[in-house]
């Protein structure tokens, strides 16, 4: 039998965030970045060079938008996106 999934009207829609530029003070970005994340600081330096990075998926749509404010407010450049469908959603 084959797994059916659906998704419902009242769910709210995945987001992705992601960093598209991490600015000129990228030492407060990685610090952003290990605070959403919970990563070491040298893994947060890491991901933060390594543009664009995606920070935070399927989130809510609030979620992001406070963590696209964290980072922009330390000078990086981010945005939210909704997360794409699955391709097995996908008929």
């Amino acid at each position: 039998m084959a797994d059916e999934y659906f998704l419902l009207v009242c769910d709210d829609v995945p987001h992705v965030v992601v960093l598209t530029d991490p600015g000129p003070c990228v030492m407060d970005v990685v610090q952003v970045v290990r605070r959403l994340k919970g990563l070491s600081l040298w893994h947060s330096k890491v991901l933060v060079t390594q543009v664009p990075a995606v920070i935070l998926t399927g989130v809510p749509e609030k979620t992001a938008a406070a963590a696209v404010s964290a980072l922009r407010d330390a000078g990086a450049r981010a945005e939210a996106r909704e997360q794409p469908e699955p391709d097995f959603l996908k008929r």
